[in-house]
């Protein structure tokens, strides 16, 4: 009988503290959909674009790639994204190991056309299924289909 008891009481220590820990990340944050605003210069060096693309990856890393689908929309200045990233390794390492992830970088043919911007011989890694029409509009769009918003 006292050795039963004493499995029973195992059993449930192991219960309690299988489940009492930190939740992990499917637990916690679930599924998530997710668009990123890009639009701003990057600053010097493109200091800017490392750092909301960093943010990107910590929010990847956090929910979980199986757990998240992520669009980064860029227009005006954040086009500058990946014209940088033509001739800068980390912004290019960056932006590849992000794609790998599933993220997704949206390039504004308005801008596009409006500064006669030739996206495939400017602009890293864009491609025809890249272009949106128009990256406010795009934005606005996400949100009607249950993206969240993110501007870094």
């Amino acid at each position: 009988m006292k050795f039963r008891l004493g499995i029973a009481i195992v059993m449930m220590a192991m219960a309690v503290f299988s489940t009492s820990g930190p939740a992990g990340a499917g637990e916690r944050y679930g599924q998530q959909k997710v668009v990123y605003h890009i639009n701003g210069d990057g600053g010097p060096e493109g200091k800017l674009y490392k750092a909301a693309l960093t943010n990107v990856q910590n929010h990847v890393n956090a929910v979980g790639r199986d757990n998240i689908e992520v669009k980064i929309v860029l227009h005006g200045d954040g086009l500058k994204l990946l014209m940088q990233a033509q001739d800068d390794v980390t912004l290019q390492s960056a932006v590849t190991s992000l794609k790998t992830q599933n993220v997704s970088f949206l390039v504004c043919n308005n801008t596009l056309t409006g500064r006669h911007i030739d996206f495939e011989s400017e602009l890293f890694e864009v491609f025809d299924d890249d272009i949106v029409p128009s990256g406010v509009a795009e934005l606005s769009h996400l949100q009607q289909q249950g993206y969240t918003y993110i501007k870094p």
